[in-house]
């Protein structure tokens, strides 16, 4: 007995290489956001690094610097999560161990600035 694939119809072609363009794009996206999430985490542990050996910046200046690159961070982190979530992966404790997030990342992600008010709101 021969075994014989499955007939694709013309019309479902299209719909395979659409569906082939989305899972790249995806996989792109979500590629792009790591390297994102990997170079703010970096920046913020060298700022730490530098900050725990005496660096040279004033208390309240680094206090500030530092919670900017936080806000990155946390910012990165929210970004690829979400990406990854819309390619159906869902487990955030592979992210959160893979990439060394700190735990100050992980409680700031989803948090954003107030936003500025509009005149007459």
């Amino acid at each position: 007995m021969t075994v014989r694939p499955p007939r694709v119809s013309s019309n479902k072609q299209p719909e395979s290489a659409l569906g082939y363009e989305i899972a790249q794009e995806q996989a792109a996206a979500l590629g792009r956001l790591g390297r994102a999430l990997e170079a703010a985490l970096a920046v913020l542990s060298e700022h730490d690094e530098l900050q725990s050996h005496g660096g040279k910046h004033r208390e309240r200046t680094a206090a500030a610097v530092r919670a900017r690159l936080l806000q990155e961070a946390s910012d990165a982190l929210w970004c690829f999560v979400v990406q990854r979530e819309a390619c159906g992966l869902r487990d955030q404790r592979a992210i959160m161990r893979e990439y060394r997030v700190p735990a100050d990342v992980q409680n700031r992600m989803g948090i954003f600035e107030a936003a500025t008010r509009l005149p007459g709101g």
